[in-house]
Order: structure tokens, then sequence, then C-alpha cells
């Protein structure tokens, strides 16, 4: 989270220059740590180290001047007369083949240097040559002691290793003679020894190079278990961490490797010297690219220059690994000129971002001094040759300043969580309390209603309707239900705070069944459940509250009625002599649960998956268990997933005798009571909601799985709109089509399609405003909503429903879905009435031309003209639905006005069965057949065929139009039924297609094969 603290850019440019210069003194010191001061050159070709001392802890570089024998490998002891010259080493040795070579860099020769040795206490030397272009062997006096690849003198293999190696030897004399095998066919602008040759102890040498293969191989090692890191975090995050630690990972990873095949080369890969260099580059590129979108998704930075850098990145990295190697010279240029442009563009991104508040940018801006330290550094120390150990500091600092950054998020999260787990602590208790103040508020007007509605029942029955009388059950029926809600709240803030005290008495479980099985009548109005009981007559009484029992089994039998759709529900018990406790079973034969489900259903506002399109809020087993637990019993539940649950609780035996009064008026109730059908729940059967007002009314579509629901909602709009109602959105989609709906209102939750794949489905087919939708549910967080209108709802709406607002919404979306009618009816006739001034004017140039030649053709012109005038400017034009004879009609007229004008290019075909009373949406044909006369047969320059088919399939016609013109692609197909602007090639497809679609429930369906020709197919279903 960003603080209102920031730094000044003064002070910000001066921590970078200050830890620049920390790092710098840092590099400073480890080279002048590692140099030998005034070190002996070789002169003519000798170098004198006889003054000096070689300990294991002190080498020496044999750098200077040495003999040169170009395009010759010197046999040892060879004599010196033989053609040769001075060369520098390290140097390039272009300038010393002695012959224009193309590439120059290419060639062989041999180096030649006589060493004094220094004083040794031992007599063994170890050699380190730093690096050779490309193959080498390396001899001491006659004795071959060392080599990379193998020297040739033609180009007929090529160099795979590269980096130091190294060789030792013995001798006792006090001089020794160096000669070195070289050759170069890989490098074209570089050869030879181009860096130092050190001499030292073979124990020295040895331990230098270890020691620079430890520190590469260790610094390789931190980047890739912190990568390693990065990505367990991103992975095991799930989207809470972003993509800036994905990408820090890979950055890592690329760097990690890119150490191991650098320097002093851990990892030699089996791949020729120029592909380890394009490899090289390859990795460095990809660092800097994975670094930059670390950065980019770190502190979301929005700049437009950000693709422009990728983009160049990406581009030079692809040239850099396809251009010759000869070319790399002027590509490096490049490279590093891009770099430094990079660079200080990250630089400036991390300072606007400190300037915003976010201090930890402080770690990344320190980063990328590291990076950009070691950067400048690496490149100063290839360019001058200086021979120190690896350096492994700035990548070290790299990897602990964003670790750094990365401990204090966490701090940070772990602070804020503390923070919001006390603050939710707080809001925890303070909810309790407002459900328990709304709770006791919310009773007392429940209860007013309640006894109003019922009041009214019982003393003025004689005076109300029917429906009144319905409405006030539902009322009723909709109280009740909120009070047990309600009383679900009060018992679980009473638990919680532990207020609930129990008036424990002997009482026998018979005697309270009927009365809970009666409450269930209600509750159960569509369902075919029946409810048995198998508890014998002789079952000892138990100790327990009856209030709170009978809380227990009606809460348990009616969660099992909620989630049983048929079958049957059993109530069984038994008695375990061992603990003396009464074991109650409610089992039933509905969906059953999964194992991860059971684990957590006795949790509060704890529902299985899909439970909330079945009612209640989760409150009701965990109350039951808390109640069962205050007896002193048990409440546990198995269950089998698509076969049914068991609910099983137990309580205490009560101890002594039974009255002989109470037993006997429990058997007799038992026995009145033994016939299972006195406890069945018979399905209610519902109002056919199906049956429609017939009218001019919007027509609307509701659809809950809730009957009450769909009686208060069509109760709501029925005076006002043609209201269907079903119960499940498979029957919605099966109605759709079927007729032409105005509105659709769909509660969300809802068993098997709930209301936002309903809504999604529906989208297939029909946009926002061909067929509006609004949503229905008892949640109102932001997701929720959200979540409706990416499913394509118009409008979303809380339960429970206030009817003002509801009314208002559906009056808006029913006028829009009407105006949206008329206006698609408006557009199509104001397309036609847009005839083009050019065909008025062709077909008036052709008349006056016909009356020079044949006036008979001018008349028949004329006549088919004026009606296809009249026909398009028509007022049935704005109507929906006109007959396929008018429609007819005027496409005839205007194929016979363009046939005229064309002659022989355009050729009609009619195949039209028999059509009476048919009825088509106005000027659908006419724009069609326009189109295929203007973009098809008349775009080639010999014309073509249309023919027009109007097939009669008894229940519907299909009208086929089919030219053998140009020609589209799918793409341009796709534009015209979209309505793309780009395409001004389609006149009213779009407005036909979507008219049709209204009108008919499917529009256009356009074939078509560039070059062969197109077919548009459409539907008329008899109305």
């Amino acid at each position: 989270m960003p603080t209102q603290k920031t730094m000044s850019k003064k002070k910000i440019c001066l921590i970078i220059i200050g830890f620049f210069m920390l790092l710098s003194s840092f590099r400073v010191g480890w080279i002048m740590y590692h140099k030998t001061p005034d070190e002996p050159q070789a002169v003519n070709g000798v170098i004198d180290l006889s003054d000096n001392v070689l300990i294991d802890d002190q080498t020496y570089t044999l750098n200077g001047e040495w003999t040169f024998y170009p395009n010759l490998f010197l046999t040892p002891g060879t004599d010196n007369s033989l053609s040769k010259s001075s060369i520098q080493v390290p140097n390039n040795w272009v300038e010393n083949l002695g012959q224009q070579n193309e590439p120059p860099a290419y060639g062989y020769g041999t180096y030649r240097v006589r060493i004094k040795l220094p004083r040794n206490e031992e007599d063994y030397y170890g050699l380190q040559i730093m690096n050779v272009t490309s193959s080498a062997e390396v001899y001491i006096n006659d004795k071959r002691v060392a080599g990379i690849n193998e020297p040739t003198t033609s180009d007929t293999s090529k160099a795979t290793k590269r980096g130091p190696f190294i060789g030792t030897f013995h001798t006792d004399a006090d001089q020794v003679e160096l000669m070195i095998h070289v050759s170069n066919y890989d490098m074209a602008l570089t050869g030879g020894i181009t860096d130092s040759v050190i001499l030292g102890t073979a124990t020295g040498i040895k331990q230098d190079v270890q020691n620079s293969l430890t520190l590469q191989f260790v610094v390789s090692v931190i980047y890739i278990l912190h990568s390693f890191y990065a990505f367990m975090i991103y992975a095991l995050g799930k989207g809470r961490f972003q993509k800036q630690l994905l990408f820090y990972g890979i950055m890592l990873v690329i760097a990690g490797f890119a150490i191991l095949i650098d320097d002093a080369i851990v990892l030699q890969l089996p791949i020729d010297y120029i592909s380890s260099h394009h490899l090289l580059f390859f990795l460095f590129n990809s660092t800097l690219l994975s670094m930059l979108l670390f950065i980019k998704h770190l502190f979301n930075i929005q700049s437009r220059f950000y693709p422009y850098i990728y983009s160049v990145l990406i581009v030079m990295t692809l040239v850099q690994i396809t251009i010759p190697y000869e070319h790399y010279n002027y590509f490096l240029t490049l490279m590093v000129i891009y770099y430094f442009s990079a660079i200080p563009f990250l630089f400036i991104q991390t300072i606007r971002t400190i300037q915003k508040g976010f201090p930890g940018a402080i770690y990344v801006l320190l980063f990328i001094t590291s990076y950009t330290s070691n950067t400048i550094w690496g490149a100063t120390i290839k360019f001058t040759s200086f021979n120190i150990p690896y350096y492994p500091f700035d990548f070290i600092v790299s990897v602990a300043v964003i670790a750094l950054l990365l401990f204090k998020n966490h701090i940070d999260v772990l602070k804020l969580n503390q923070t919001h787990t006390e603050k939710l602590e707080e809001a925890d208790q303070k909810k309790d309390e407002f459900l328990a103040n709304t709770s006791h508020e919310l009773r007392n007007p429940l209860h007013g209603m309640l006894n109003t509605a019922q009041t009214i029942l019982h003393d003025q029955a004689h005076t109300l309707t029917d429906a009144t009388k319905q409405h006030l059950q539902l009322i009723v029926q909709i109280g009740e239900r909120m009070t047990h809600t309600l009383n679900d709240l009060i018992d679980m803030t009473r638990l919680k705070d532990q207020q609930i005290k129990l008036n424990i008495r002997h009482m026998h479980i018979h005697a309270i069944l009927p009365g809970v099985l009666g409450m269930l009548t209600a509750v159960s109005q569509k369902k075919g459940v029946h409810i048995h009981t198998h508890i014998p007559a002789s079952f000892p009484k138990v100790q327990a509250d009856e209030h709170r029992l009978i809380q227990i089994l009606f809460n348990l039998l009616h969660n099992a009625t909620k989630f049983t759709n048929e079958g049957t529900i059993t109530i069984e018990g038994e008695v375990d002599e061992d603990s003396a406790l009464a074991k109650i079973h409610v089992k039933d034969t509905g969906i059953g649960m999964r194992d991860d489900v059971l684990e957590s259903i006795f949790q509060p506002y704890e529902q299985a998956d899909g439970a909330t399109s079945y009612g209640g809020i989760g409150l009701g087993l965990s109350i039951c268990k808390q109640l069962v637990e205050l007896h002193g019993g048990t409440l546990s539940a198995t269950s089998t997933y698509g076969k049914g649950s068991t609910f099983t609780f137990t309580l205490p035996l009560a101890e002594g005798l039974e009255d002989d009064k109470v037993l006997s008026e429990v058997a007799a109730a038992v026995e009145t009571n033994k016939d299972d059908k006195a406890f069945e729940i018979d399905p209610s059967v519902l109002p056919d909601h199906q049956k429609a007002k017939k009218g001019t009314k919007a027509k609307i579509l509701l659809v809950d799985d809730d009957s009450i629901n769909l009686k208060i909602l069509s109760h709501m709009l029925e005076q006002d709109y043609e209201v269907t109602a079903v119960e499940s959105g498979d029957q919605a989609l099966s109605l759709i089509h079927v007729n032409d709906w105005d509105l659709v209102i769909a509660d969300v939750m809802m068993p098997k399609m709930s209301g936002y794949e309903l809504t999604e489905k529906i989208r297939e087919t029909y946009t926002l405003s061909e067929l509006p939708v609004i949503l229905l549910t008892a949640r109102y967080q932001k997701e929720d909503i959200y979540t409706g209108f990416i499913a394509g709802a118009n409008d979303y709406v809380t339960k429970p429903t206030d009817t003002l607002e509801l009314k208002a919404r559906v009056e808006a979306l029913t006028a829009m879905k009407h105006s949206v009618k008329e206006q698609l009816r408006t557009e199509a006739a104001w397309l036609q009435a847009q005839i083009q001034p050019h065909f008025l004017f062709n077909t008036l140039n052709t008349i006056a031309a016909l009356s020079e030649i044949d006036t008979s053709r001018m008349v028949r012109l004329l006549d088919e003209f004026g009606n296809y005038l009249r026909k398009s400017f028509a007022m049935y034009n704005t109507e929906k639905l006109v007959s396929l004879d008018t429609e007819i009609e005027l496409a005839q007229s205007y194929l016979y006005i363009e046939k005229e004008r064309f002659g022989e290019r355009l050729q009609v075909e009619w195949d039209v069965d028999s059509h009476t009373n048919v009825n088509i949406p106005p000027l659908t044909i006419q724009p069609l057949l326009e189109n295929a006369v203007r973009h098809g047969v008349l775009k080639r320059q010999r014309g073509g065929l249309i023919t027009i088919r109007i097939v009669n399939h008894y229940d519907y016609f299909t009208v086929e139009i089919e030219d053998n013109g140009v020609g589209m692609t799918q793409k341009v197909i796709n534009q015209a039924l979209n309505n793309d602007d780009t395409l001004k090639s389609s006149i009213g497809v779009a407005n036909t297609h979507k008219r049709l679609k209204q009108q008919f429930g499917r529009g256009l369906t356009i074939k078509s094969k560039p070059g062969v020709g197109t077919t548009v197919q459409f539907v008329i279903l008899r109305q």
C-alpha cells in the first residue's frame, strides 16, 4: 500500500550515487587485492621472472612481446631462424597473420616465449590460459601440458569448448620454453590469445580456478533457489501474488544459467563456439526483458514507452541470433546503446514510483543500481583484460535487496492481517449484536402482519374472494418462513453468548412428533415426499427441553425435506443401554453429500455447493448441533452422494418408571397414527401459470424454482403484463423461441441451471436489447452483481422485491425492447427510402434511351419504376409484418429495372411455391437482392445469374437468394451481419438479420465462397 511519505528526486539520486560508489569501492578493492603490482613484461620473446618469488597465493601474467610464427605449427626444439614476427599478448592476431584472410581472423600459428622462472621452493608449476580463440595446445619445452579443442590448419571442425583452461609441469631448470599452437576458424573478427596467460605454482593455479568455479556455482545456485521460491509463491498464491513474482523467477533462472556458462565456464555445453556466444547474448537480453516485465508488473507501470522497449529488445535479440558473427562488432554497439537507454528508463520509472508513495520501491532502485554496476564493471573488465578471480558480490546484492523487499512485504502483510483480524473480530461482535437487535426489532412488526392476515382470513372469510384468500395465505406462509429465519438468527446469537437455558423434563418423543410433522406440511407443498416413523411404542422417555427438542426435530426434518426431491424420510430410534442414551436417526433418500461437505455442514453459515438454491442461510444444522450438545448429547451425519443422508443425535434417557397414564395416552396416539399414510406429505398442485393473458400487453417470462416467489411475482405484474411462469431454466429455454418475449425475469439461485447460466444461454441468441433479462437474488454483494452483468443481464434486483421498484424496472426494459423493435422497422424503411441518386439517374437515363428505340419497353419500365417507388415509400413499411406477395412484387420491380439497365449481364430465375397468407417483415427480400446484384454478379465483367427460391415446408417457408457472383470471405460475412462500419457494402443486411431474428428466432444464414458465389437463406414461420 502506498503511503503519504515521499522522497525528493535529489535524495533519491544521492542514494543511487552513494550505493553505486559503495559497490564500485568493493569492486576496486577486489581488483587491488588480487592484482600483482609491477609485473615484468615479455620483451623480444623473453620474460624474466628470475628476480621474483613464486608462492601459492602469488601468480604472474606473461603479458608482453612474444614471438609469433604465422601459418605454422612450430615443432618444439625447432630452429629460431624460421619466419617469425613479434606479437603482443594478449591481443587480437588479425594484423600478425601476414596474409589477407577472409574472414580476417581465420588462420593458425605458433606463439613462443622463453620464461626465466622465478624462485620457487617447489618445482611444480601451473599455467592458466584465460582465453584463446578458439583452439590451442600448450607445450613446455617439448612436452604437451594443456589444450582446448584441437588446433588445425584448415576449417575442418568446429570448436565446442571455450573459456579458461590450465596445465601443470615440473622442471628443475631455471628457464623453460612456452609454445602455444593456436588456430581459429570460428570467430571471424577476433583470434589468437585474447586474454592473459598466468604462471604460478601448480597448487596456486588450481586453487584460483577452483575458487572462481565455486563462486560462480554458488551464485548460480542462489539465483535458481530464489527463482524456485518465487515460482512456488506464485503457484501457491493462486492469483493473489501477481505476475511480478513470475517474471522475477524467470529472470533469476535465466541469469543463473547465464552465470554457469560465462566467465570460468562452470558448465560446458555441447554446442559450437559461435552458438555459445549467440546463447550468451540471448540470455543477457532475456534477463533484461524479464527485469523490465518484473518492474512493470511490480509497480503496475502504465507507460506508453514499454511496448516500444519490448519490441526493440525482441527484434534485436532475433537479429543477434541470426546475423553472421562477423557483423557482431556493429551489432554490439547497438546493444550497448540500447542497454544504456533501457536502464535509465527503469531508473526513471522506479524514481517516479517512490515519489508516488511506495517506499518499498527503494529496494528495486538498489537492485537496478546493482545490476547496472555489474553490467558496467563486467564490460570494463572484458575490454581491459583485468585478470582477477570471479567477483560475485554484485549478483548477491541484487538478490539480497529483492529478498529484503519480499521480507518487508511479508511483514507488512502480517501487520495488515493483524489489523484486519482485530477489525474483523470487532465487526463480528458488532454483527452478532446487530443480528440480535435487528431480529428482535423485526419480529414484532412481522408478528403484527401475520396476526392481521390471519384475523382477516378467520373473521372475514365469507366476504373475501378466492384470489384474496390465496394472497393472504401466501402472506402467512412467507411470514412463517421469515419467522423461522429470525428465530435462527436470535438463537445463534444467544447460543454464542451462552444465554440459552434449558428446561429439562422427562418426555416422550411420540408426544411431539405429530405436531412437528404437521408443521412440515406447509413447508413442502410441491414435494412428493413421504415421512415414516419407525420408533417403537415402548420407546423410553428422554431428558430434554420440549421446546428445544421440537426445534431440533423440525430443523433436521425440514433440512431432509428440502434436499429430497422425491422419496422417503424415515425417523428411527434405538436405545444404547451401555451409555444410557437414546439415538434418533433421521434418514432421507435425497441428494446426499460428499465427504468434504460433511466436514463443514455443522459450521454456522456454511452450506454445500448449490445448497443456496434450496433456501436458508446455513444456521439450522449449527443450531441443532449446539442445542443437542447442551442436552449432553451429540449430533453426527453420514451420507452417500446421490443416495441420501442420515443425521443421528443422542439424548440422555430419563430415569425411573413411566407414568402409566401418560404411556397409555402416547400408545393411543401412536395407534391412531399407525398407518404410514397419516404421516405422508402429498405433493401440492400448483396453479397453472402457463395460461397467459391475450392482448397487446408486453410478454414477460418468469423463472423461479420457488412456487411462492412465482405467485408473488405473477401477482405483482399480471395486471399490466402478459405473464408466463416456469420453474426451471430448461423450461424457460424451451419457451424462449416459441413466443416473442419482451422480458425475462429469472431467479439467480436455482437447481440444475442457475440464473447466470440461463442468461448466458439467452445471450447466445439474443442481444441485450433484443431480449432484456432481470436477475433476482437475495444477495447484493458487488461480486454477485458483477457476475450477473458479465453473464449478460440488463438489470439486477435484490430480494425481497419492492413492488414499485420492480414495476419501474420492468416498465423501463419493456419500453426499451418496444423502442428497439420500432427502431429496426423504421430503420429498414429509412434504408429503403435512401435510394441512391445514381440509381434514379441511371433508371431515368434508361427510360430516356428506350424512348428512342422501344416505346413499349419504356412504358413497361415506367410502370415497374413507379411500382418500385410506391412500395419503397409505402407507409406499411413501418408495420411489423406485410404479406409475402407485397415483398415479391417489390423485388420483381427492382430486378426488372436492373435487368433493363444491364441487359444480358443480369440473369434472374424465380422458383416460388404456393404461399397463401404468409407474412414477412417488410423490406426483407429487396435489400438482399440489391446486395446480390450490386456486390455479387455485377462485380464480374460478364455478369451472372440470381436465383430466388421460396419453398413451402408446410410449417415454415425457406427463402433463398443465390448468385454466382464474386463471393465473400467469412470475415466479410461476419462484418455484414454485425453491421461493421468498416464494411460499406452491406445494404440493410444487418438490419434484416436482426428483424428476422426478433420475429422468427433466427436470422440470415449466409454461405459464400470467393470466386464462386453467395447463397443467403432465411426461414419464415407460419404465424
